[in-house]
């Protein structure tokens, strides 16, 4: 039986399948970490998804990221925990739920109870948990799936109300009554880092209006009256004319310059006079119009005829009133309908005026507060008018909130209010306005911003802390986290905690109604007691909590309980004063969940206070790049507050999945990718390595199924055949690999020598490239390696020490070489190409011990030869530079060429080339080489700008500069080559990578020109070398019959050729040659043939019959 295995074909998708049940056979997972369990830890931290969505393909790269570094630090001997998670409460599941049961919000606590909603939030939370599960094993993504942390579990929810505790204790928690962003269609407030998720801003088209409102006049407007007889209107601009009925206020710029100017309404013909900012006045006001009469305009003409009556600065309109613009209620809370000073005003477009509506913007609301203005809330949460609003009673504010069973009006509600304000003269432009305009994440509808009550945590008083934290955090890409994640830092707010919502972490404060006193809840021991305090002031009758046991952290005792909604909406607790504290009904922003993690999935501090201290931060983490304002926010906040610490030392942001046209996948648009179809049919290994070595992860991923087989094709299908090479003659040889056969390398060839000093440099810096958090460096250096450096150079120079001779230690050599090389591939790509890897690993070895219980390669400096490196590399760019030449002139390999000449100015590129000159002989197929001097004459050098250094460089003055670069000497081109730089004049230095030189063709040779060297090729073709390589396409054919026949590669044969004179004399003259490279024992010439003779083409128009029998 083989040593080793040896394959007819390469199955990624059936070695998956195999390395995947053996991995579940063993538990490897499980051995991997219990033999470094007493080894230093590696932190990672599982941001959890949600299981009631699909997974996509998109959280195959996110997982690869994971799933890689996390085997890398395995192999380096860390013990790497890795917990799986489950993220269980807010909107995503909310929202599923209510589209299951056919629900709203509105119906919850009325049609169906909270305790049923939830109860169903809890089930549908784990709706796809089997395909989640299925697709992490799958795609090899070593996780703890079997002890993941749960977000709706007892012991989570204790640990983030200590949190929540924590914060209160320092007196970071507050509740406030402030405008924020709100989704009717959620039915919550949302806070600022979820309405900053990607995705979340989309330009809409909206209807806007520039409206007038009517100035009242009386003794501060006076100014004003005394220069016009018109009506006097300011004209405000605003793209939601839905705001308009709440308005109750104007502000202006304290400095602008305003205009007074008579003219006409477009819609009317009346003759009114409007203010409007000098700097905007263009806008509206056409300069040429200056010449047109009032007398001669038509209402509907679009060319407005105009007078400038007056100009002053914005503070003399502090204080003036208007009338109210749409008379359906009076605000109670304060003053209104008059101009105000806000520091918010600019020239930048609209009018200069800003019409304010309180209830609708939060600058708005600020400066309405700071100037006693009341306000106006005439839209309900759910997004509609109130009834109050006769003419638009019911209508929602924005089409998109229609359901698809309502019946929606014909006009939105903006265009009729603008129908309204034309009617009545209070209109003065109104037109279609592209912008950007916020969504809500997660129903994907138009927010408003809206007042509501809610707590807050006052992360702002934190902001220069966390600043300070961020800067010590290796983010992957450094732009994220010093732009996107840093920008967003500098312009911290304080975080809304609060969601008007059932299905999560409630809240766990309690307060007396009239919000005096009030208490903050960090433990269910504390709850507990507190309930027993509230017995016995004869508030409650019984505690729900009295069969908890306290310190007691089992399972069983924790399931006792529920601390969800409506059970903790019925605990009623005493304040010290003796009044009874209801809980504040919100729940907590279920991203507080998430960043509460790297505690809630301990139990920290009721468990493990030591695991905390180890684990703690982490060492690394990776998500997307939309969780920077989400999960990484959220992370870094709670950390900072409570700990003073940043959450994770490392993190990779990884960039979107695209289509391969760029365009973001969705199942609407038919581009979405299927993860569990591409890896059945491709195997995980060469999806996964497709992912990190296409794209740095950071980099939006344009996904391409033709990428995928690219790489089947070219790495994993080149490393297959190295091993299948290897294996197929190792096994000939009887050769076994044993770490007692070891062999010096300094006794080996120079090719082996050059192979193993390019597979430790290639450890380096494959090691530093992981270190570095950069896989995709990891990837592409391991596929240089193995195509260009060992399958392509030296398999191929080596390949006839594997064919010939005796087993000797020529031969013991190479295979060990090779043996060495693949076995270092397979431990170092291992973490990118688990399944493949492995199987290799075990093959090479012939063994069941897995590749992922080995040790990470250290790599050996004392056989990195770099002087061999360069000479060998100079091999290669030779031989590309000749093999070039070949494809040029269209002169086959195998047809033998007489001579190259070679020219350098570098006395140590000579040496090198000399040192390697019959590799690029061989590999060139040509004679001899002979080396000139660049100044010999006999190429003619030709020298042109290089415009990407010299545009820089030169700028306006580049003409001038080409000018003399094109009338360079030869000599002056020699000079530069030696000395790489020149001075052609007193203003101008030429340096060597400022230019491009090359050299012309000439007569009878083809050349090309390197870094340091040029090359002519003698493309002559003598008699002679025309048969050698006919000769050479003899023994090809010869070889793939062998082959076709499934002859093995020691089988002797005999050739029969049918008479032919050009062919006989090319068997003559090399007949030698075409026996030993055949194995042929006898060679014999036939003058008929049979249906056994096979008709091969050797050149164009030639060809010839053979016969080929095993001797």
């Amino acid at each position: 039986m083989s040593y080793f295995k040896e394959y007819k074909s390469l199955n990624l998708a059936q070695i998956h399948k195999e390395v995947l049940d053996a991995w579940k056979k063993d538990d490897v997972f499980i051995q991997s970490l219990n033999l470094r369990k007493d080894n230093s830890k590696f932190t990672f931290y599982e941001g959890p998804p949600s299981a009631n969505g699909m997974p996509g393909i998109h959280h195959v790269i996110a997982r690869t990221i994971k799933d890689l570094f996390c085997r890398y630090k395995t192999l380096q001997g860390f013990h790497v925990d890795r917990k799986a998670g489950w993220d269980t409460h807010g909107l995503p599941v909310e929202l599923g739920v209510e589209k299951e049961l056919n629900i709203t919000k509105e119906d919850i606590g009325t049609t169906i109870s909270i305790e049923d909603y939830n109860n169903a939030c809890r089930k549908n939370v784990m709706k796809y948990q089997g395909l989640w599960e299925d697709i992490t094993s799958k795609m090899g993504y070593w996780v703890d799936m079997k002890s993941p942390y749960i977000t709706y579990d007892n012991k989570y929810i204790e640990s983030v109300w200590w949190l929540i505790k924590e914060l209160h204790s320092k007196k970071l928690l507050y509740k406030g009554f402030t405008v924020q962003p709100f989704s009717p269609k959620a039915g919550t407030g949302l806070s600022t880092h979820e309405l900053n998720q990607p995705g979340c801003y989309k330009n809409v088209k909206d209807t806007s209006a520039v409206a007038q409102f009517e100035i009242i006049k009386n003794n501060f407007s006076e100014f004003l009256f005394s220069k016009t007889s018109n009506k006097i209107y300011f004209i405000a601009w605003t793209t939601t004319p839905w705001t308009l009925p709440s308005n109750t206020a104007l502000g202006v710029g304290k400095k602008i310059i305003y205009q007074l100017i008579e003219t006409v309404n477009q819609y009317t013909g009346e003759l009114i006079s409007v203010i409007v900012a000098k700097e905007l006045s263009d806008k509206y006001f056409k300069k040429n119009n200056l010449k047109l009469e009032f007398k001669d305009y038509k209402a509907g003409d679009k060319e407005l005829p105009f007078r400038i009556v007056n100009e002053f600065k914005g503070e003399k309109l502090e204080g003036l009133r208007y009338e109210q613009l749409l008379n359906y209620a009076k605000p109670e809370d304060g003053d209104a309908f008059k101009v105000i000073l806000a520091d918010f005003v600019t020239t930048e477009d609209g009018t200069g005026i800003v019409h304010l509506a309180p209830s609708f913007g939060s600058d708005d609301n600020l400066v309405a507060k700071q100037n006693k203005i009341g306000t106006l809330t005439l839209v309900n949460e759910q997004g509609k008018f109130l009834d109050c609003v006769t003419d638009f009673a019911g209508q929602y504010v924005k089409d998109e909130f229609y359901l698809e069973d309502e019946e929606k009006p014909k006009l939105s509600v903006d265009v009729q209010i603008c129908v309204k304000l034309k009617n009545e003269n209070k209109l003065f432009k109104s037109e279609k306005y592209e912008h950007s305009y916020p969504h809500c994440w997660r129903t994907d509808k138009p927010i408003l911003y809206y007042p509501l009550d809610s707590w807050f945590i006052k992360t702002t008083e934190y902001k220069d802390r966390m600043i300070e934290l961020n800067k010590t955090i290796n983010w992957k890409p450094k732009s994220t986290g010093e732009g996107r994640f840093g920008n967003w830092l500098e312009n911290l707010v304080d975080w809304n905690l609060s969601r008007s919502r059932f299905w999560g972490i409630p809240i766990p404060i309690w307060r007396t109604s009239d919000g005096i006193e009030e208490i903050c809840i960090g433990s269910v021991e504390e709850l507990k007691s507190e309930i027993t305090r509230s017995i016995n002031a004869g508030i409650m009758k019984e505690n729900p909590l009295k069969d908890f046991i306290v310190n007691d952290f089992s399972k069983e005792n924790y399931d006792k309980f529920d601390l969800h909604r409506p059970y903790v909406d019925d605990i009623k607790l005493v304040s010290k004063s003796g009044k009874v504290m209801f809980r504040e009904i919100d729940l907590i922003d279920v991203w507080f969940d998430s960043g509460a993690m790297p505690y809630a999935q301990i139990h920290y501090p009721f468990e493990n206070k030591d695991l905390l201290k180890k684990n703690f931060p982490a060492d690394f983490i990776a998500e997307g790049v939309d969780q920077t304002r989400g999960w990484f926010f959220t992370l870094h906040a709670i950390s900072t507050l409570v700990f003073d610490s940043v959450a994770y030392k490392n993190v990779v942001s990884n960039g979107l999945v695209l289509d391969k046209n760029g365009n973001k996948m969705s199942k609407r648009l038919g581009n979405a990718v299927d993860p569990f179809t591409t890896i059945d049919q491709h195997g995980a290994d060469a999806t996964r390595w497709y992912m990190i070595a296409n794209a740095q992860p950071w980099d939006n991923l344009k996904f391409d199924e033709s990428g995928i087989i690219e790489v089947q094709r070219k790495f994993f299908g080149t490393l297959y055949n190295t091993y299948s090479f290897f294996a197929l003659y190792a096994n000939i040889d009887n050769f076994k690999h044993t770490p007692t056969a070891s062999v010096e390398v300094t006794s080996r060839e120079e090719i082996d020598q050059w192979i193993i000093s390019e597979l430790n440099t290639l450890v380096v810096e494959v090691e530093k490239s992981y270190e570095d958090y950069e896989p995709t460096k990891v990837a592409r250096l391991i596929q240089d390696f193995v195509i260009n450096k060992l399958s392509n150079w030296h398999i191929r120079l080596s390949r006839r020490r594997f064919w010939k001779g005796e087993f000797n230690q020529v031969k013991k050599n190479a295979y060990k070489t090779v043996y060495d090389c693949l076995n270092t591939i397979a431990i170092i790509s291992s973490p990118i190409a688990p399944f493949f890897m492995d199987k290799l690993y075990k093959d090479l070895n012939n063994s069941e011990k897995s590749v992922h219980l080995a040790d990470f390669p250290k790599a050996n400096l004392s056989h990195v030869n770099i002087d061999l490196e360069k000479r060998m590399s100079l091999a290669q760019k030779i031989t590309s530079s000749i093999l070039s030449i070949r494809k040029k002139e269209k002169i086959r390999v195998r047809q033998p060429l007489a001579k190259f000449l070679i020219s350098t100015n570098s006395s140590e590129v000579k040496r090198q080339i000399e040192a390697v000159k019959n590799i690029i002989l061989s590999e060139t197929n040509v004679k001899e080489v002979e080396f000139i001097n660049s100044d010999s004459g006999i190429l003619t050098k030709k020298v042109k700008p290089n415009f990407k250094k010299l545009g820089p460089k030169f700028g306006k003055e580049i003409k001038s500069i080409v000018a003399k670069i094109n009338l360079m000497s030869e000599d002056e081109i020699n000079y530069l080559e030696k000395n790489s730089k020149i001075i052609l004049d007193e203003n101008l230095t030429l340096f060597l990578e400022d230019v491009e030189i090359s050299s012309e063709d000439i007569s009878g040779y083809s050349v090309s020109s390197g870094e340091n060297y040029t090359v002519a090729l003698d493309i002559n073709i003598s008699d002679k070398l025309k048969e050698e390589g006919l000769a050479r396409e003899f023994v090809n054919r010869v070889q793939r019959i062998r082959k076709d026949l499934n002859f093995e590669v020691t089988d002797k044969i005999s050739i029969n050729v049918i008479k032919n004179n050009i062919i006989e004399e090319v068997i003559k003259n090399n007949l030698s040659y075409i026996c030993n490279e055949t194995l042929a024992e006898d060679l014999i010439y036939s003058s008929t043939e049979n249906s056994n003779y096979v008709d091969i083409d050797l050149v164009e128009n030639f060809s010839c019959k053979v016969m080929i029998k095993k001797y």
